[in-house]
């Protein structure tokens, strides 16, 4: 199976680096899956689940932000606010965030603070779905 590159990074840290089998990555038109020798393009990052095989391995998965994808000439640049492995997403804090998020968005507040708590919910609720889906339901 060809391979290509791919740098997937976040704002605190380079998330991983390395060969890649196939990518899969939530984007504004919709999920999108990246082979070897791809077309170049770029493409908005949603929240959601990317997905990732390095040569060899099993399926990675991992929670993202928002951000911005670059494919060109087999080499994969994913930026995002954050990734996270399942394994380091703290259940609790993050379904407190979605409370807290959910209870910003019942309240009247100027627009700027409605739009912070869209994304801090749509953020949350990722988290927990990307935990949930490795180790079952919550």
């Amino acid at each position: 199976m060809d391979v290509f590159q791919v740098h997937i990074l976040a704002a605190d840290r380079t998330f991983y680096e390395g060969p890649c089998a196939s990518l899969t990555i939530a984007t504004s038109d919709g999920e999108l899956g990246i082979l070897a020798h791809h077309s170049n393009m770029i493409a908005a990052v949603q929240p959601g689940t990317l997905r990732w095989q390095p040569p060899g391995q099993g399926v990675q998965v991992a929670a993202v932000s928002p951000g911005m994808m670059k494919v060109e000439n087999n080499d994969v640049l994913v930026l995002v606010d954050s990734a996270e492995h399942p394994e380091e997403i703290d259940v609790v804090r993050a379904q407190r965030e979605a409370d807290e998020a959910q209870e910003a968005l019942l309240q009247r507040r100027s627009r700027q603070e409605h739009q912070i708590a869209q994304a801090t919910l749509a953020r949350a609720l990722n988290r927990l779905r990307v935990k949930s889906s490795v180790r079952g339901p919550l």
